[in-house]
């Protein structure tokens, strides 16, 4: 009888000792998780930290590297001519040229379309950019033309020049005032260099017509 009680005992403190081993393992991998874990954390965290730290510097870094590509004016005045010969002065309080487009942010502009003689028609806005290479300004806003051809005086958010053409325009309102009284309207175009006026609208602006003073004087 002794014989099976003994392969029992056997058999239990096999599983006893095998059940310890897998303790003692799970406790070994257990300690392991603690070390590693913590650095695993840390390494993630400073990663992170390092990154964000990294782009920071890197957009820094970049932001100066466009400033520094861009030329800074002060009070340039920019002389052209349209594709009839009528010349054109572009001039500002400043203006920076971006490096990138080779556009010119311009601030406090004014511009002076020469019509011959001393017809002059005049623009000022409190900022603008001029794109030398499409032959276009756009200014605004607080937009003030005085057209020397035809005597009237336009304020509007935004005035759009083709310097070679020299047509003056613009589609977001109008307000125009001059020898023969007052006009709202949607839109305007000034052709010929004031020569031709016309104005547009819609909705409450319902004014459409043309203003074409004499060109002589």
């Amino acid at each position: 009888m002794s014989e099976p009680t003994d392969d029992r005992i056997k058999q239990d403190e096999a599983r006893v000792a095998l059940a310890g081993e897998r303790w003692r393992t799970r406790s070994r991998r257990v300690k392991l998780y603690r070390r590693v874990l913590p650095i695993v954390i840390l390494a993630l965290a400073g990663g992170a930290l390092t990154w964000t730290v990294f782009r920071t510097v890197m957009s820094g870094v970049e932001r100066k590297a466009n400033e520094s590509q861009e030329v800074r004016l002060d009070k340039p005045r920019f002389h052209g001519q349209d594709a009839l010969g009528r010349t054109f002065v572009i001039g500002a309080e400043g203006a920076v040229r971006d490096a990138a487009t080779g556009r010119f942010r311009l601030v406090g502009p004014a511009l002076r379309l020469n019509l011959g003689g001393r017809k002059v028609t005049e623009l000022t806005a409190d900022g603008g950019v001029y794109d030398e290479a499409n032959d276009r300004v756009i200014i605004g806003p607080n937009v003030r033309i005085s057209d020397g051809g035809s005597g009237l005086i336009l304020t509007t958010p935004e005035a759009v020049v083709d310097t070679d053409t020299g047509v003056v325009s613009g589609d977001k309102g109008v307000q125009a005032s001059g020898p023969l009284g007052t006009v709202t309207a949607s839109s305007y175009v000034i052709r010929d260099q004031g020569r031709r006026v016309t104005f547009s609208g819609s909705g409450d602006n319902k004014v459409r017509g043309t203003i074409a003073p004499r060109s002589g004087g």
